[in-house]
């Protein structure tokens, strides 16, 4: 049985890694609308900016021009529409921090459908960085380097009914009609979603969230 947590108590946990003394990088995963970037937002709100900092895997999608160019914009989304190597890099930089050194990592601009480089600063004097994303667990590429540099790593399940209702409204939200939005969630999503459940063993925890505030 998945055991049910609350917001809070796993606000409890980001604390104490925050507090421990060291940099720590928490990762949180699961499959498309498990409510990963919701609940990595709601921690770094409550551990506030001195304690937390947020980088999501998802500024390491590739360029809508170099997957048209590919043939993978179709597939935006799946494993291979992300620079695997950039991001594992990244969280070797961040798990290494030098004192003097403030490290910048991308932001995805979901209105633009773009990566924006430069645009996260994460300061060396933060002692947890929290990164979310699909693939934090996959085996293939450069993935297992990024999960190294994980302190401890969180994967999300919530009831398949409420993750797919979430996508929909996502999509909805971002400019997709509702057909175009129920053919996202229950194709590509659906596939990128069978990949990304198979890597729930190698999390320290598999968890269902009960909150309301966990949205997508």
């Amino acid at each position: 049985m998945i055991p049910t947590v609350t917001v809070e108590s796993l606000i409890q946990r980001a604390k104490e890694l925050a507090l421990s003394g060291s940099r720590e990088i928490l990762g949180i995963t699961g499959a498309p609308g498990a409510g990963k970037s919701t609940l990595a937002a709601q921690l770094v709100d409550a551990l506030g900016a001195d304690l937390a900092v947020l980088v999501p895997m998802d500024g390491f999608h590739l360029a809508n021009s170099l997957l048209e160019d590919r043939g993978l914009r179709q597939v935006k989304g799946a494993v291979q529409t992300f620079d695997d190597a950039g991001f594992a890099n990244l969280l070797h930089r961040i798990k290494n921090q030098k004192v003097d050194e403030t490290i910048y990592a991308p932001h995805f601009d979901r209105d633009l459908e773009e990566s924006i480089a430069g645009a996260i600063p994460v300061l060396p004097g933060t002692p947890l960085v929290i990164t979310e994303g699909n693939y934090i667990l996959a085996d293939e590429g450069q993935w297992p380097s990024a999960r190294g540099m994980l302190t401890e790593s969180w994967f999300l399940e919530p009831a398949d009914d409420t993750r797919i209702q979430r996508l929909i409204h996502r999509h909805i939200a971002h400019g997709k009609t509702e057909q175009e939005a129920q053919r996202w969630a229950l194709g590509s999503d659906e596939q990128n979603a069978k990949m990304i459940q198979a890597t729930a063993a190698k999390a320290d925890r598999i968890i269902r969230v009960s909150s309301a505030r966990t949205r997508c």
